[in-house]
C-alpha cells in the first residue's frame, strides 16, 4: 500500500493549499495547488526536506525564483511566488495542463520533422530570451519541456540557472565542484562533466541538440548500464547523425544536430538565438512531404496491449523510459580520471592482464596455432595494410592541407575572430551589419557557418555586429505636412500620429513640431509624431449679439475685444465688428465691435 503524501492538504504559508502530486524530482516534488488568495490553480515546487537544510540548494531554490522573474516569454513557465514554511521550502509556479515531452516520446516514440520543429523552435525561443537576459538553463531535457491542451510548448524548471557575467558571457561559477556533476547525464555537455569546468549558452545547445536527436528517432544517442558509462561517451564519442537510425532524417537535419552536438563548445553555436535561426533556415527549405513523412514503424514502441484490446487516450499505449531526474553526483576521484582519460568505453572488457606463463591451455593452443599459419599470407597482409596505412596517411595530409572546419568566432571580436581564422590557416572577409542585441564589434555569424568543412583557400565572410543603428530625426518644422511622411521614410522613420492646432507663425499644413524633436537619434522605423498648423483663426460673426455674449465668443477664439459706441443701459446689440467676420487673424488681434449711439 503506497504512503499518503504528507503535504497534499496542507496550506503552505497560510495561502497554498496543495492538492496532488504531479511529478518527483531529484531534488524537489512538484503538486497541482490552489492560491486561495486569488481563487488560481498554481504548480507548487517543493525542495526535498532533506535538502531544505543546506545553504546552497536553497539558495539555488531562491535564485530560480528571480531568474525566471526576469524573464517574460509565452514559452517560459512563470514563478509567481516563493517561501518557506517551516522545514518547507516552495515555489508557486504558473500551472501547465497537459503533459511533458518525455510524455509525448513515450507514447508515440520518434515524431515527424514538422513535429520535432514545432516542439524545438518555441523551446529555442525560450532559451534565446534567457540568453539574451544573461541566463544558462542547464538541466534541458524533455521532463523539462511541457505541452499545454492547446498545444503551446513552455520550458520549466530553471533549478539549475546560471547567471552570466556581462563582461564575458561565462557563467559567474563552475557547473562542478571537484569530482561532483550537478544535471541529468542523457542531456549534459561535456564540459558539464569536466570538474570547475565553467558553462555558458552552450551547455544548453548541446542539450537541444540531444533534444531534436531524441524527437527524430525516439532514442538517446548515448546510453550505457550506469551514468559513468554515458558521461564517458559524452566526453570521447560523438552524437551518430540521426539519419543512421531513421534514413529518411535530411542532411540539413543530421548537420544540425553534429553542430548543437559538438563535443568541442567553439563549434557549436554561440547560443539558443543562432541555433533556432539556422532551424529556421533549414526548415524554409524543406518540402511538406519531407516535414510529414512518418518515422518507420520500427521507432515506435511496442504497444502493451494484445491486439485489438481498446485502450483510453489517457493510458500510455508503450512502457515508459526510465525516468532520468536531474541530480548532483559525487563521481570518485580515480572514476573521474578514468573518465578524462581512459581510451577504452567503459562496456568494454578490460584487456587480458594474465601473467606470461599463466594463460590456460586453450590461450596455449590458439598461440600455437597461429605460429603454424603461413608466413607468405601473413607477409603479404602486412604489405597491403602498410600501403593501406600509407595512402589512407598521404590523403589525410593533403585533406588537412586543403580542408579545414570553420573554428568558433561566434561572439568574439573583430581581431580576436581574424587572429582566430589565421591560426586555423584560413582568411576571411568582413562585412557589418546593425544588431540591436550583439555589441558592436563582436562577429554576429559566419559564412560558411561554425562547424563547417571548408577550403583553406575559400573566403570565410565575417559579419561583424556595428550596434544598435541609430537615426538623426530630420527637421520638419515649416515643411507642408505632405512631405513629411516621405521624408521620415526615406530615413527609415515611420510617420506617427498627426494632431493640429492654430499657429500665428506656421502656414496652415505645415509642420510645428515632431515628437522626438530634430536631432534626436533613435531606432529604425520609430514613429515620429507631427503637430501640424491649421493657420491663423477665423474672427467669430458677434453681430446681433449682446456686449457681455460678443466679449465671451471672441475671447474663446483667441481674441481681444474693444467697443465703438455708447451703450448706456446695457441692452444694445452689436451692429458692426472689424476685421469682418471670417477674416484669418492672428490669434490675440483686437476686434473692435460697435454699438448703436443712444
Amino acid at each position: 500500500m503506497a504512503l499518503r503524501d504528507p503535504l497534499i492538504g496542507t496550506l503552505l504559508d497560510g495561502r497554498y493549499r496543495v492538492e496532488r502530486r504531479i511529478a518527483a524530482g531529484g531534488m524537489s516534488t512538484v503538486y497541482r495547488g490552489t492560491d486561495t488568495r486569488l481563487d488560481r490553480v498554481v504548480a507548487l515546487k517543493v525542495m526535498h526536506p532533506s535538502l531544505a537544510g543546506d545553504a546552497a540548494f536553497t539558495a539555488r531554490f531562491i535564485r530560480e525564483a528571480k531568474a525566471v522573474a526576469r524573464l517574460a516569454h509565452p514559452n517560459v513557465v512563470n514563478v509567481f511566488d516563493q517561501g518557506a514554511d517551516g522545514g518547507h521550502v516552495f515555489l508557486a509556479m504558473e500551472y501547465v495542463p497537459g503533459r511533458t515531452l518525455r510524455d509525448l516520446l513515450n507514447d508515440r516514440g520518434a515524431l515527424s520533422v514538422r513535429a520535432a520543429l514545432d516542439i524545438l523552435e518555441p523551446v529555442l525561443a525560450a532559451l534565446g530570451a534567457a540568453h539574451r537576459a544573461g541566463l544558462v538553463h542547464r538541466d534541458v531535457k524533455p521532463e523539462n519541456v511541457l505541452i499545454n491542451d492547446d498545444g503551446l510548448v513552455k520550458v520549466a524548471d530553471f533549478g539549475l540557472v546560471r547567471v552570466l557575467n556581462a563582461a564575458d558571457g561565462v557563467a559567474s561559477s563552475s557547473t562542478s565542484t571537484t569530482d561532483t556533476v550537478l544535471g541529468t547525464v542523457s542531456y549534459l555537455a561535456p564540459e558539464q562533466i569536466h570538474p570547475g569546468a565553467e558553462t555558458d549558452r552552450r551547455v544548453d545547445v548541446y542539450a537541444a541538440g540531444i533534444l531534436l536527436y531524441e524527437m527524430l528517432t525516439g532514442t538517446r544517442p548515448h546510453t550505457g548500464e550506469n551514468p559513468v558509462q554515458v558521461m564517458y561517451r559524452h566526453l570521447h564519442e560523438d552524437v551518430p547523425p540521426p539519419s543512421a537510425t531513421v534514413p529518411g532524417v535530411v542532411p540539413e537535419l543530421d548537420a544540425i544536430v553534429a553542430g548543437a552536438c559538438a563535443r568541442d563548445r567553439d563549434l557549436r553555436p554561440y547560443d539558443a538565438v543562432e541555433l533556432l535561426a539556422a532551424l529556421q533556415r533549414v526548415r524554409r527549405g524543406l518540402t511538406p512531404a519531407q516535414l510529414d513523412a512518418e518515422p518507420p514503424a520500427s521507432t515506435r514502441p511496442s504497444p502493451r496491449y494484445p491486439t485489438g484490446e481498446a485502450t483510453s487516450v489517457l493510458t500510455p499505449v508503450a512502457p515508459a523510459a526510465p525516468v532520468e531526474r536531474t541530480s548532483v553526483l559525487d563521481v570518485p576521484p580515480d572514476v573521474m580520471e578514468q573518465l578524462l582519460t581512459e581510451p577504452r568505453p567503459y562496456d568494454e572488457p578490460p584487456p587480458d592482464r594474465t601473467p606470461r606463463g599463466r594463460r590456460s591451455g586453450s590461450a596455449r593452443r590458439s598461440g600455437s596455432s597461429r605460429r603454424r599459419l603461413p608466413r607468405k599470407p601473413l607477409v603479404w597482409a602486412a604489405v597491403l595494410t602498410a600501403l593501406v596505412l600509407l595512402v589512407g596517411g598521404a590523403t589525410y595530409a593533403i585533406s588537412g592541407a586543403v580542408y579545414g572546419t570553420v573554428p568558433g568566432v561566434l561572439g568574439k571580436d573583430r581581431a580576436e575572430a581574424e587572429r582566430i581564422l589565421d591560426a586555423a590557416g584560413m582568411h576571411g572577409r568582413i562585412t557589418e551589419v546593425y544588431s540591436e542585441s550583439v555589441p558592436a564589434g563582436q562577429v554576429v555569424a559566419a559564412d560558411p557557418g561554425v562547424g563547417t568543412r571548408s577550403r583553406k583557400s575559400d573566403t570565410v565572410t565575417l559579419t561583424v555586429s556595428r550596434g544598435p543603428k541609430r537615426i538623426a530625426v530630420p527637421d520638419l518644422v515649416g515643411k507642408p505636412s505632405a512631405q513629411a511622411a516621405p521624408a521620415l521614410a526615406g530615413v527609415q522613420l515611420a510617420a506617427g500620429t498627426v494632431t493640429s492646432t492654430f499657429s500665428d507663425t506656421v502656414p496652415e499644413g505645415s509642420v510645428i513640431s515632431s515628437s522626438p524633436a530634430a536631432g534626436e537619434q533613435v531606432a529604425e522605423n520609430t514613429p515620429v509624431a507631427l503637430v501640424v498648423s491649421k493657420g491663423m483663426v477665423a474672427v467669430p460673426d458677434v453681430t446681433g449679439m449682446s456686449k457681455e455674449a460678443a466679449e465671451k465668443a471672441l475671447q474663446a477664439a483667441g481674441f481681444a475685444m474693444q467697443s465703438n459706441g455708447v451703450n448706456l443701459f446695457g441692452t444694445g446689440k452689436v451692429t458692426g465688428q472689424s476685421p469682418a467676420a471670417g477674416e484669418r487673424k492672428p490669434q490675440r488681434t483686437v476686434v473692435t465691435v460697435t454699438f448703436p449711439f443712444f
